[in-house]
């Protein structure tokens, strides 16, 4: 036998490639791998047997590796944790978590394998979110530069994730995920549930209960895609503890999704836990570790589900905000599931809202099928695609993603959908297809992972959870959790995995790369943290001040300043909050501070350039300092996009009014009003211009819709339309009515001073 000397095991290139010195024997040289790297001298000089069919692609990296336990806590903490305050919002908190977590993992992964020469694994999935990235960067260069720039930073992080999962997530270590998603969705949950019960309150958001997230819809779109990795974790359960303990956490999970009243979220429950959990757990039952239960554990698991359920699910809530509109949503989770489930028709008011927006975004695709508006750009574009008449602009996204991916991406979208959805129905078909032990294994992994996708396109249709933290992470979980399945089964060739070939100088690139990722995570973060707390800051000073009834007191004056000059530095920072700063120039344009109101709402125009309502204060606003000319200028840019919709109608004959022209302003107003296109603004100013030009029956018009339409100025309006009726149409069986009806909306305790101001002919017939 051919002399054979020892390999040294060093950190040099030469080394860990395994070449052998001149007299060494090839014929009995095994190839170098980290695994065999570790083995001692003999064994590595053996001949190596041949390689399975599933070893065709690399395996899992695993030893010395956190990937998945980062990924883990990853979705352990974006749900489970949010921002205590409104100085950020909960998606930025969950966006930083979420961000700082796959770019940490991916340079601690390639640190890690700076000295690999074997292949990694590719997978075709890689190319879709790399595709939409490629697009939002190179829209950054004719559409929304922000918004492309934010989307393709989302894309990126979506990639990173995806790509770890394929090369990281074994079988052996799949369940950490598994795990991370499960109890993430049971700490948010449970802040859900005290909100519901008890109205906790340390998370500060929107409709009730939200948990950590600023919406009751978020949370609810994130727990219900968790349901089926939690019944996955019940099925394998193997002693009575952990049956019911994963039981118990099932039901509550489920009962916070209630809690919600989420339609969407609801209806993918009921297609889980009714149709596709227990069709999966049939077909597999072999595969999972409920076969092997004795019929105490089948009984506990069961009993503990069912019991925990109905009992916690008849609890009434004891939230204030909750128990004011439990007539219509219900008091408990029971009440308000079947209520909400059931108040799905055609004319259901949120429904109808999103019908809006999606006809304008099908207007917006058949516009522009191929190009597209430009990544991120649907809520710059949508109001140039509204019905006219039609005047949405406080939502800024579709309420679809299908739609919105298709409206701002064109072709690239279509073909995202086209191949995504392919890929879901070919890993459903090879899923229930593959026979063999390997495939058997394997399936009821994937069968899970789909079935949490299937829920996660149900109320993509209907919400947005694509653009958000927590849903969109585990989105790309599923795909990574597929697609890794895939190289285990060796589903090779275009449309699934491939080898990547490799080698150390990658790895180092892509390190320094990471940390260059890392670094620019933290300032974003850092700048995001910056603003968010200076406009928000403003705003509640903003809404003090509105708020003690004296803004014009000199006390304010200093305090003013302060606000200001947060707001100024904020916007400095991102101009392109649209959902805070126009909060802050609304009060300000409430207290007289025109000037300062105009500036804000103009960075926002800058951004915004298509919003007619935004536009419209501006015009307003210049009318009220005397700048006519730009108030005419805006009210041109306004009626050029949107020239029937009431903020631009009420626009103009404000601005005719005020400018010399109140007999056409009159005929103008009269004309809206009887035409059914108004807003408050409108009939307030035709009420003024029917008093100033004695047109009575237009005042009296005005003020019978403002009763009708805005009831808290039903007390004023009563007594406006009394007077009327006493001085100038000498109708007094009408003023007697309008003052009773002044009356009876007037506190007791303000009753008597309202009494004297009435006159005296009236006061024996009240």
């Amino acid at each position: 036998m051919a002399k054979k000397k020892r390999i040294s095991n060093n950190n040099s290139d030469s080394d860990k490639s395994g070449l052998l010195t001149a007299d060494s024997d090839v014929s009995d040289a095994a190839p170098y791998t980290e695994d065999n790297a570790s083995r001692p001298l003999a064994a590595r000089s053996r001949p190596v047997p041949p390689e399975p069919k599933t070893a065709l692609l690399p395996a899992e990296v695993e030893q010395g590796d956190w990937t998945v336990f980062i990924l883990a806590l990853m979705m352990f903490l974006a749900p489970s944790i949010g921002a205590p305050t409104e100085m950020m919002l909960q998606d930025t908190l969950k966006s930083i978590v979420v961000s700082f977590a796959a770019v940490g993992a991916s340079l601690l992964f390639f640190w890690q394998q700076r000295h690999r020469l074997e292949a990694l694994r590719w997978h075709a999935l890689m190319y879709l979110p790399l595709a939409l990235m490629f697009y939002a960067l190179g829209s950054m260069a004719w559409s929304h530069a922000y918004l492309g720039g934010v989307e393709a930073i989302r894309w990126f992080i979506f990639s990173l994730i995806l790509w770890l999962g394929i090369n990281t997530l074994s079988r052996d270590r799949v369940n950490y995920l598994i795990e991370g998603i499960h109890w993430g969705a049971v700490v948010a949950s449970l802040w859900a549930a005290l909100q519901f019960w008890f109205d906790f309150s340390f998370f500060p958001q929107g409709p009730n209960p939200a948990s950590t997230f600023v919406n009751r819809n978020f949370f609810a779109e994130f727990v219900v895609c968790t349901i089926p990795f939690t019944a996955y974790l019940l099925a394998q359960a193997k002693c009575s503890a952990r049956i019911t303990l994963i039981a118990l956490t099932l039901a509550f999970n489920i009962v916070a999704l209630m809690m919600t009243g989420t339609r969407g979220a609801l209806t993918a429950l009921w297609m889980s836990m009714g149709l596709v959990l227990p069709v999966v757990f049939m077909v597999y039952r072999k595969q999972f570790n409920l076969y092997h239960w004795d019929s105490r554990k089948r009984s506990l698991a069961v009993g503990v589900l069912l019991a925990s359920v109905v009992a916690m699910g008849v609890i009434h809530s004891g939230n204030p905000k909750l128990l004011a509109d439990s007539q219509a949503l219900g008091s408990s989770a029971f009440d308000r599931a079947f209520k909400r489930t059931a108040s799905i028709g055609a004319d259901d008011y949120s429904l109808n809202i999103r019908l809006i927006m999606w006809k304008a975004t099908v207007d917006m695709i058949t516009a522009r099928p191929l190009s597209g508006v430009g990544a991120g750009a649907w809520e710059v574009m949508q109001p140039l695609y509204q019905t006219p008449g039609a005047q949405l602009e406080t939502d800024y996204y579709v309420h679809n993603e299908i739609l919105q991916l298709m409206a701002e991406y064109g072709l690239v979208g279509w073909i995202f959908l086209l191949l995504l959805l392919s890929y879901l129905l070919m890993s459903a078909w090879r899923t229930l297809t593959n026979r063999t032990p390997e495939g058997l294994s394997e399936a009821p992994l994937r069968a899970i992972a789909l079935a949490s996708m299937l829920a996660f396109l149900i109320v993509s249709n209907i919400g947005f959870p694509w653009r958000l933290a927590s849903t969109g992470c585990l989105f790309a979980s599923c795909l990574a959790l597929l697609a890794a399945s895939d190289s285990r089964l060796s589903f090779r060739g275009a449309t699934a995995a491939s080898r990547l070939s490799w080698r150390p100088v990658y790895s180092r690139v892509m390190a320094v790369g990471m940390m260059v990722c890392l670094a620019l995570t933290a300032y974003i973060s850092q700048q995001a943290a910056a603003t968010e707390s200076k406009i928000v800051s403003a705003i509640k000073t903003a809404l003090r001040i509105s708020a003690s009834g004296d803004v014009n007191n000199p006390k304010w004056d200093k305090t003013k300043l302060e606000m200001l000059t947060l707001a100024q530095d904020g916007i400095a920072i991102n101009t392109h909050y649209r959902k805070l700063t126009t909060m802050l120039a609304d009060e300000l344009a409430k207290w007289g501070d025109w000037k300062n109101a105009i500036w804000v709402w103009e960075s926002v125009v800058v951004s915004r350039p298509y919003v007619p309502a935004i536009m419209s204060n501006i015009a307003k606003g210049y009318a009220q300092t005397g700048n006519f000319d730009k108030a005419f200028e805006y009210l041109a840019r306004c009626e050029k996009l949107q020239p029937n919709t009431p903020a631009v109608r009420s626009l103009k004959v404000i601005l005719m009014s005020r400018n010399g022209k109140e007999a056409e302003a009159a005929v103008l107003a009269q004309a809206y009003m009887n035409d059914g296109t108004y807003d408050y603004d409108l009939v307030n100013v035709a009420f003024v211009l029917g008093m100033r030009t004695s047109d009575f029956d237009m005042a009296i018009q005005a003020l019978t819709i403002l009763s009708k339409e805005w009831p808290t100025t039903k007390r004023d309006a009563q007594l406006k339309l009394a007077g009327i009726y006493v001085n100038h149409k000498k109708d007094d069986a009408k003023a007697l009515a309008a003052f009773k009806t002044a009356l009876e909306l007037t506190p007791d305790k303000y009753r008597d001073n309202l009494r004297k101001q009435i006159p005296p002919q009236f006061q024996a017939q009240l």
